[in-house]
């Protein structure tokens, strides 16, 4: 159906699970990617994949979004490329997880700054690009955002992703009068190449997966398939929004 049809999606983090379904996912609609990674294996990895299938990707790695030189580098690439910017998806994070008396305080401020803040940088960005012809914006933010997940120790995580999720209001406020739609989906428990240790734990994946009505986690390819569709005209009318996949966690 092309239901991206030439549109120039920024996809971050595509070197991982969900980043990389969803390049593959836009890909097979007609969008034209732009990825990014700082693992650069894997990142060229999905740029293969997407171009495999007769889609059109263009790739910046090692890419630490952290640093804002890195985030005008990825709009310059998807501009000299392509254009112009139409979609961003703010996918890359990483999380660093403890018990609030025992995390290193070093760990909080690298999960703020690589969950958060990294989402900030990119988006100051990309602003001035989305603003000439409008578009789409989906911010990854996650059920910890919402509520405690026994037996996962977040602090760090839940209080990053609660603020992206505060964050998506306000951008979906000023980005309203350009045409900018701003959304954010809230995975709970995916099945990615950061969760192999969680799942790969007997007692701790039981533990987690008990609290999820559908009984499994997400495969990535279902988080992908929720960000196309808000990046589709099919969600047009939807902005301010979180969308949550965790089969049915949080609606006990």
């Amino acid at each position: 159906m092309a239901r991206l049809k030439d549109r120039v999606c920024v996809i971050t983090g595509t070197g991982g699970s969900m980043g990389s379904a969803a390049a593959l996912a836009f890909a097979r609609e007609g969008a034209l990617i732009v990825g990014c990674d700082v693992v650069s294996g894997r990142a060229e990895e999905t740029v293969s994949q997407v171009k495999a299938l007769g889609g059109r990707m263009v790739s910046l790695q090692p890419c630490d979004l952290t640093d804002m030189q890195a985030c005008e580098e990825l709009v310059s690439l998807a501009v000299r490329e392509f254009g112009r910017v139409d979609v961003l998806f703010n996918n890359a994070a990483m999380a660093y997880f403890g018990p609030v008396d025992q995390m290193p305080v070093e760990d909080w401020h690298k999960t703020i700054n690589e969950e958060l803040h990294l989402v900030y940088n990119l988006i100051r960005c990309a602003w001035g690009e989305l603003v000439k012809n409008g578009g789409s914006i989906i911010n990854t933010a996650s059920i910890s955002a919402l509520q405690a997940y026994r037996p996962l120790p977040a602090l760090s995580h839940a209080a990053a992703k609660g603020a992206v999720l505060a964050m998506t209001r306000q951008l979906a406020m000023e980005g309203a009068p350009f045409g900018i739609r701003a959304n954010t989906i809230s995975p709970g428990l995916v099945a990615t190449h950061q969760t192999v240790g969680v799942l790969g734990d007997p007692d701790m994946s039981k533990a987690m997966i008990d609290q999820i009505m559908l009984g499994r986690p997400a495969r990535p390819e279902e988080i992908a398939s929720v960000a196309l569709f808000l990046a589709s005209d099919e969600s047009s009318y939807i902005t301010g929004a979180d969308l949550r996949v965790d089969g049915g966690l949080s609606a006990w």
